[in-house]
């Protein structure tokens, strides 16, 4: 596992392009007792800054079920301490240029984020395990939102992708562009599962042939499977949407490829149990045309050279500034 590009431009700018996250609170801001353990002209970086920085990540992965060895965590500490220093050279960096950020737009920004917690006590618990203060998230914020307009105005804004290199990509790559052949189906599923006796396998065998009666006899597929259906989709009339090849079990995805819209299996057996499966739109596997992609391929390019070229900004004015790290 590495961590090394967890401080690089391209993760950095695609954090500053989105809307803001918690980041750790101002140096400025830190107690007189923090342990410093760099500085960038002049301006310290602690030991609790990096530590709210390493507690979040650490968190963050956590919740994602991946453990960090020793050796890992000393790897994400060298990489979130040399994040921390790339903030603060921006973040310098956008005061020389003359960024300013209106308290209307910051307050703005909080709103946002305030909006993402069920209520404002859900808010302030969050604040008080991240050892925050609202006012260390809005310097935050102002700090995030003028570093973001630093690269928006210096990387971001000469970013120019032509015609061309669109199309060079799209003729460079044929394979990603083709797209697999594809079933819209619903389906309705009553549980049995492998290791069911006879008499269980019986009784929900004689349900779903009870359920394809009432289809036979006119019953609505989509009503049907509200009613009757055990599987997740049951509540939205058994639709599950578009699926390639290697998608669903074989014996499922066998079924559904077979049938043309409109038609509705015999009933299919799988390890979940009995199923009715309806078609009812098909895609054909084709190669995408360029006019469908073009945007999506700009896009594609414009982040790749965003990335590029806001690394060796960064590079550029941390070779400018003095940083120093404590041993």
């Amino acid at each position: 596992m590495k961590f090394a590009n967890c401080r690089r431009a391209g993760q950095m700018v695609a954090l500053l392009t989105a809307v803001l996250i918690f980041l750790p609170a101002l140096a400025a801001e830190q107690k007189p007792a923090d342990k410093k353990i760099a500085s960038v002209n002049g301006v310290a970086i602690t030991q609790a800054e990096l530590n709210r920085e390493m507690d979040m990540q650490v968190d963050r992965l956590a919740r994602q079920g991946r453990q960090l060895t020793d050796q890992q965590k000393t790897q994400l500490e060298k990489d979130m301490l040399e994040s921390i220093i790339e903030r603060e050279v921006l973040y310098q960096q956008s005061l020389k240029s003359g960024i300013q950020i209106k308290d209307q737009t910051v307050d703005d920004q909080l709103a946002t984020i305030k909006k993402r917690f069920p209520s404002e006590q859900e808010f302030s618990n969050a604040l008080k395990r991240m050892n925050l203060t609202e006012k260390e998230v809005k310097s935050q914020i102002k700090r995030g939102l003028a570093i973001r307009r630093l690269i928006d105005e210096q990387v971001t804004r000469k970013i120019v992708i032509s015609d061309a290199d669109t199309r060079a990509y799209y003729d460079a790559h044929p394979q990603m562009f083709k797209q697999p052949e594809q079933v819209k189906a619903s389906h309705i599923l009553i549980k049995v599962t492998p290791d069911a006796d006879d008499a269980q396998k019986a009784t929900a065998r004689k349900k779903i042939e009870e359920i394809q009666h009432k289809l036979k006899n006119g019953g609505d597929f989509a009503a049907l499977a509200k009613e009757y259906s055990e599987g997740p989709s049951g509540a939205r009339g058994g639709d599950l949407g578009f699926f390639r090849h290697g998608q669903m079990v074989k014996p499922f995805e066998n079924a559904a490829f077979g049938l043309e819209p409109g038609q509705v299996s015999d009933v299919v057996t799988t390890r979940f149990g009995y199923h009715l499966i309806k078609v009812t739109e098909k895609k054909p596997a084709k190669t995408l045309a360029y006019s469908e992609v073009k945007d999506k391929i700009g896009e594609r390019l414009k982040q790749q050279k965003i990335e590029k070229q806001a690394g060796a900004y960064i590079d550029g004015l941390k070779k400018d500034a003095k940083i120093e790290k404590t041993p």
